[in-house]
């Protein structure tokens, strides 16, 4: 059986949301979708999901959500990661932090899809180790899901593509997120997983990662603290799609795709934002 995944970069703040809202069911209907994989760690103001921007992604079309180093910047979403079996934060987190190892979703075609999303640990906060923990997961989650779909998110592209190879053969798609920029390199590994060092940003790209140009310019010269607005300009959907043979649970394709708002959104944020962080360095 053929299924079709869509996997969707990191969503940055309202504009990234908007364009979601507008454009995603489209391409799930014109790409015949069957199941939309979406990391949101960005998508409340830039840093973070609350639990509003939550349901509206169900609603645009995610089906499963991953999370990165932001999983908890907003921390009235963490009875959803305790509760909810669509959404997961970084595996290789403490055993003790809040949300699930892997999540599931059953297509419509009746495979279940079972994403796992991985945190790096270069230029990274400290986290366990990557390996390890989805070797234990992959012991539970291979006899549960028909294929497995795992989120990257790493700071140096080094170690999204070792652990490409790492897991070629294991998992049907490894993508990158977090460094927000699409790369060029998609392609089938020699064992048939599907593999991008990174899916690229769903927000605004006349922008430094999704933030206003020059207020990170001025941050970046002064090493003063200065809020990192979300920026509007040329908002741009940017996501792969994998075709996948449920049976081998190899990969038959992978192709780039970016979507472009034809109408402009100047709003940078909405009551959905929650608390906004006024000097936020961060990415």
């Amino acid at each position: 059986m053929k299924v079709n995944i869509l996997c969707v970069g990191d969503v940055v703040g309202r504009p990234g949301r908007h364009i979601l809202s507008q454009r995603l069911s489209g391409v799930v209907r014109d790409n015949n979708i069957d199941c939309v994989v979406v990391n949101a760690e960005n998508a409340a103001g830039g840093s973070g999901l609350t639990t509003q921007i939550y349901d509206k992604l169900l609603k645009y079309g995610a089906d499963l959500i991953t999370l990165g180093d932001h999983t908890y910047r907003k921390k009235e979403i963490i009875p959803i990661l305790e509760s909810a079996n669509n959404i997961v934060r970084p595996a290789n987190l403490s055993p003790q932090a809040a949300g699930k190892d892997f999540a599931l979703y059953q297509t419509h075609k009746g495979a279940v899809v079972g994403v796992v999303a991985l945190i790096g640990r270069m230029f990274m906060k400290p986290a366990d180790c990557p390996y390890a923990k989805i070797d234990d997961i992959l012991g539970r989650l291979q006899r549960q899901a028909d294929i497995i779909v795992v989120d990257m998110h790493a700071e140096a592209t080094s170690e999204k593509v070792a652990m490409g190879y790492y897991l070629d053969g294991k998992v049907s798609c490894v993508f990158g997120s977090h460094t927000h920029i699409t790369t060029a390199d998609e392609k089938i590994l020699p064992k048939g997983t599907a593999y991008i060092t990174d899916v690229g940003m769903t927000g605004a790209h006349d922008s430094v990662l999704g933030r206003k140009v020059e207020s990170v310019i001025k941050a970046f010269r002064t090493q003063m603290p200065y809020p990192f607005e979300i920026a509007t300009g040329d908002v741009r959907m940017s996501a792969v799609l994998v075709t996948i043979d449920s049976t081998t649970r190899c990969a038959e394709s992978i192709q780039r795709i970016q979507i472009t708002e034809t109408v402009a959104q100047p709003v940078s944020y909405d009551s959905d934002d929650g608390h906004r962080e006024y000097y936020n360095n961060g990415f």
